[in-house]
């Protein structure tokens, strides 16, 4: 696993990023509340991500701490996966008396800032948008960790929310990787994020060749469907909640990890892919250095 002091910090534009988005379900079996943390860091650790979303994420509950004395971390969950290998940052969400739970990011590389953005839609769920600044060498990378709510309308106000987020913080060419449960199984939301943000989903370019319908978009000029992957139930997943979003990257391969062995972890099945910061990125951050310098030099 990467660790703080990786080289890839020094070569941002030919280095291989190892991206993970996972819903970790507060980090406890999805029957009863037997804790799962423990499995779950074992699971991160030899998924070993660069830089890794995770929903539900308990920043503490006393009573499962009660419960389970000696079997439950004594820090809050993020800290206790990202350990001594990655920066961490939390955005709580929903607040209960014994605790709270929400978003957070574990990255190798360091976090420069991180903002909650409250985009809960009515008083029986609690959701944000995790903003966090990343540097990838010397180039800024926004990373917005989502979970979006169970209904179609909270999920539509949310987006653009979510949109007006990135629009306004994040400059129209900056490198975006966005991912969480998005809840959206009719994926109802991918054309708005696509248009407004200039966005592609990592799935993309895995699709099917091989379906009579797919031949049938490519002979009218519409090309295959775009569709992301099916992520819920972990088990044997049949529904598409989870996606990653990313612009100015390419993407070299995208899996569900999904089976048995994670299903015993959480409901849901992580993403992980493959990606690298597109030349064109590294190019538009040295020609506005570039640019500063000459407006600074011509004022002197």
């Amino acid at each position: 696993m990467a660790t703080h002091n990786t080289t890839y910090i020094t070569t941002p534009s030919s280095m291989k990023l190892r991206i993970a988005t996972w819903n970790i379900h507060k980090g406890v079996s999805t029957v009863g509340t037997r804790p799962r943390v423990h499995g779950i860091k074992q699971a991160i650790t030899a998924m070993a991500p660069d830089i890794l979303f995770l929903q539900e994420v308990q920043g503490r509950h006393d009573l499962l701490a009660l419960r389970h004395a000696g079997k439950w971390p004594a820090q809050a969950q993020h800290e206790f996966l990202a350990g001594d290998t990655h920066h961490v940052a939390y955005g709580m969400n929903a607040i209960y008396d014994h605790g709270h739970h929400g978003n957070a990011l574990l990255s190798c590389f360091p976090i420069e800032s991180s903002f909650n953005h409250d985009v809960s839609d009515h008083a029986f769920e609690s959701r944000g948008i995790l903003h966090c600044v990343l540097h990838l060498g010397d180039i800024p990378v926004h990373c917005y960790v989502i979970h979006l709510g169970l209904f179609a309308g909270s999920r539509l106000r949310q987006t653009e929310a979510l949109i007006e987020a990135v629009t306004s913080s994040a400059p129209a060419d900056a490198p975006l990787l966005i991912a969480g449960d998005f809840n959206d199984w009719t994926n109802a939301l991918s054309k708005t994020l696509r248009d407004r943000l200039h966005v592609s989903e990592v799935f993309d370019q895995q699709l099917s060749s091989r379906s009579f319908g797919t031949y049938l978009r490519r002979l009218s000029g519409r090309g295959p469907k775009k569709t992301p992957a099916r992520t819920f139930p972990a088990a044997m997943p049949v529904l598409q909640l989870d996606r990653m979003y990313v612009r100015g990257f390419d993407v070299h391969g995208a899996q569900v990890l999904h089976g048995a062995s994670w299903a015993r972890l959480s409901d849901h099945a992580p993403i992980v892919a493959e990606l690298s910061l597109q030349a064109s990125a590294t190019l538009s951050k040295a020609l506005h250095e570039s640019r500063e310098e000459q407006h600074v030099g011509s004022e002197l």
